[in-house]
Order: structure tokens, then sequence, then C-alpha cells
């Protein structure tokens, strides 16, 4: 099963300046408006390396990782290695903490069914990462995924790993606050390397990631580089949390339609009834909390807002879904996403899967209020508002290998960039 395995990570050093200025969020949520901003606040924040810009940006971002191990920036640590990695934060004044480790996953394909995706990927997206892997030689982020630990055993070992201060501890966007430990206890580092040995990895964040250090792995070995098992290029990094940690919190991501010339909510309602529930609000409030209601009940259900108005769409047989995907488990036929694109997306508006992927039409967002003011603003015709993929969907949808339909899951908070990094080459 999984090969997990301690690693020597690079961090930066004092001399680089403060964390809260060194680290930044994954780089496909940030703007170039953030981008400037953290290189204002400190001109060795990550986003260099994570988010190079300009004519010949990937050389640009091999060229500044190499100053800065010339320089003293980064420093590679002497010692393998597994890290401990928490982020304590609030969702309406409730307290969460995740706590994860940190380390080398080997790579294996998807078939092998050890490391499982969830989510489809854009073919746009892995060119970027992998171009600059091809200059750096390095992971700058890790990929998050889920292990199963009922009994906790795992978690244990992180406990008492992380029991002393850490070496990093400071907040950041979102009231996030970030720590990390490291262990080097031999001991302690092959009890959780053998536990692991049985476990199945199901990735949460970061797809594009491991399919690019796929490739970037099999680009190497096509020129004789990393063929020996233990050799860097054939692991990634990775950040690895218990899929039964309380503080694990999966937000919905929301749909914003725009562009459509012809767009009649009537027209929607109308063909829609055949197969859904329909019920109008005025109030965002009661709309969402009968939007939840439905959602404690396992039903699928989401809210199109348009004209100031919510529509809240609930399926009325979920055996339709058999007919629309035959082929696929009864956990993917049941998503809200499944049951959105499919019925509506595509078989009412005319947004089909290319569409989607091309997000000619269709665009996404994390915030409510982003999507209501793109419609109220007049620059979209609609947007949905959706429930949160439930955590064991994910699981199951993997298992049974399939992948979800893009933009599915949103973890929240994102894992931060920059605390450890991880050299290949």
């Amino acid at each position: 099963m999984a090969q997990v395995t301690p690693f020597p990570a690079l961090r930066f050093t004092e001399k680089a300046g403060l964390p809260e200025q060194l680290t930044c969020p994954p780089y496909d949520i940030i703007s170039e408006q953030q981008r400037r901003n953290y290189l204002e606040e400190n001109p060795n924040n990550i986003i260099r390396l994570e988010l190079p810009q300009g004519e010949n940006c990937y050389q640009q971002a091999a060229d500044t990782l190499k100053d800065w191990l010339n320089t003293g920036i980064l420093k590679q640590d002497e010692i393998d290695s597994f890290y401990i990695y928490q982020e304590s934060f609030q969702i309406d004044g409730v307290p969460y903490q995740l706590k994860g480790v940190i380390g080398r996953v080997t790579l294996e394909e998807f078939e092998k069914g050890i490391i499982l995706p969830h989510e489809e990927t854009l073919s746009k997206a892995k060119e970027d990462r992998f171009n600059l892997m091809k200059a750096t030689g390095c992971n700058f982020s890790q990929v998050y995924s889920l292990y199963h630990d009922e009994e906790g055993e795992i978690t244990h070992l992180l406990n008492q790993a992380s029991q002393g201060e850490p070496l990093v501890s400071f907040t950041a966007t979102y009231e996030v606050t970030h720590s990390l430990w490291k262990c080097d206890d031999p001991q302690l580092i092959q009890q959780i390397s053998r536990l692991f040995a049985d476990k199945k990895l199901y990735i949460a964040d970061g797809h594009h990631r491991y399919e690019t250090a796929l490739n970037y792995r099999n680009w190497l070995h096509e020129q004789g580089i990393g063929l020996e098992q233990d050799h860097p290029a054939n692991k990634i990094m990775m950040m690895l949390v218990n899929m039964e940690n309380p503080g694990l919190v999966v937000l919905p991501t929301h749909r914003i339609v725009r562009g459509l010339t012809k767009f009649s909510i009537d027209q929607i309602v109308n063909k829609a009834k055949e197969n859904f529930e329909i019920a109008w609000f005025a109030e965002k409030e009661k709309a969402e909390h009968q939007m939840r209601e439905e959602y404690v009940k396992y039903r699928t259900t989401f809210l199109l807002y348009h004209n100031h108005r919510y529509t809240l769409f609930t399926l009325k047989n979920p055996a339709i879904m058999d007919q629309v995907f035959p082929e696929k488990s009864k956990t993917y036929r049941n998503l809200d996403v499944a049951v959105l694109h499919s019925l509506i997306l595509e078989k009412i508006l005319g947004i089909d899967k290319e569409n989607m992927a091309q997000q000619i039409n269709l665009t996404y967002t994390r915030s409510k209020r982003e999507a209501i003011q793109a419609v109220d603003s007049g620059e979209a015709n609609c947007c949905v508002l959706l429930n949160p993929t439930r955590v064991e969907e994910i699981r199951d949808v993997a298992t049974a290998g399939e992948k979800m339909p893009q933009k599915s899951t949103y973890f929240y908070p994102k894992l931060i960039t920059g605390l450890v990094m991880n050299k290949i080459l």
C-alpha cells in the first residue's frame, strides 16, 4: 500500500524574514494584486518560486531558487524528518484544529488503487506545473491527502511528536494559525511509516500537482534519471490527514452561469419540474435554511439565484440518475454536483462538459457573496448555491475508481505554501 517516508525539507532561514511574510495561500487562488502585495511585504516570499511571472518565468524561478540556496535564504535540513503541521481556525465562532503529517509519498499510478483521485483536472494547470517542476526540480507546495485511521494510532503518534514548542507558529490569512513541528526521532518515524503501509490515500486537494509529479517522474526516467527506487523523483511531498479528524472541513464551491444569450428562469423551472420539487424564497436565510434541512435528510438539493429570488430545486426521485449514469456508483449518482451538471446545466442550459472544463459559461467560487453579486451586477445570468460534499462521498467515489466533476469540493482552510519544500534534483 502507501509508502510514506521522511525527507530533509528545504525551509526558510531566519535570514529570509518572518514566516508570515514568507508564506502564502495556494497559487491558484491568488490574484495578481495579492501577488504584488506579498512581494512588497517581503521579496523573499515563496510566491516568487510558486507563481513566477514574466516571459521566462520558469527559468526565473529556477534562478531565484539557486540564489536563495547560495545566499542562505533557504537551507535544507540535514536529517530526514516528518513534519507535523497544524491549522487552528474558526468557522462561525466555532474553533477547529486540523493536524496532519507532511512526508514523501511514493508515486503510484491511479489504477493501482493505492493513491486515489476524486476530481477531474484541467490540462492547462498541469502544463504550467510541469514546466515549473522541469525548471526547478522542486515541490514548493504539498498535495493534500486523506487516509483512514479509525483507531487513531497515527493520530496518537503525531500528537506525541508535536508535544513541544513548534518550530514555527503564526497567524495569517482568514485568521488561521499555522504551526509546524519537526519529527526526526527514528523510532517514531519507523512507527509512522509502518502504520501507513496498509493505508490507501485519497487526494483531497492537489490533483494537478500529483498528476504533474507522475509526468515529471516519467520524463526523468526517459532520460535515465531517478531510476533507482529511493530517488526523490519517484516521490511527492504530501500532507496526510486522518478522515476521522474532527477539524476536517469541506465547504461547497458555488457555480456562476454567465454569457448565455437565451436565459429564462421560467423555462428552466418548467423543464425541471419533471424531476424536481420547486420552491421559491425571497429571503436568503430562509432559502438556505431549507436547503440545509434537505441536506440533513440526504436529499439532493441546490439553490438557483436570479432576479433577487432564490429557487430551491430538490430531486424527486434519485432513481432518475440510474438512467443518466448507469455506469456510475450509487454515491456518484447521488452527488448534488452530478445532478446539477447533468439535469440542469447540460440538459436544460446546454452547457456541456467541454464548456464547463473551459469555463466558457460556467465559473466557480467559494464565496456566496461573490456569486450573488455577479448576478446582481448583471455580469452573470444566475448562480447556483450548493451544500458541501461529504467526506464519505469523496472516499466512496474515489474507491469506486471514479472522479467527481471538477470543483466539487473545497477543503478549508487551504494548506499554506512555503513552510516546507521538497528538493527533487
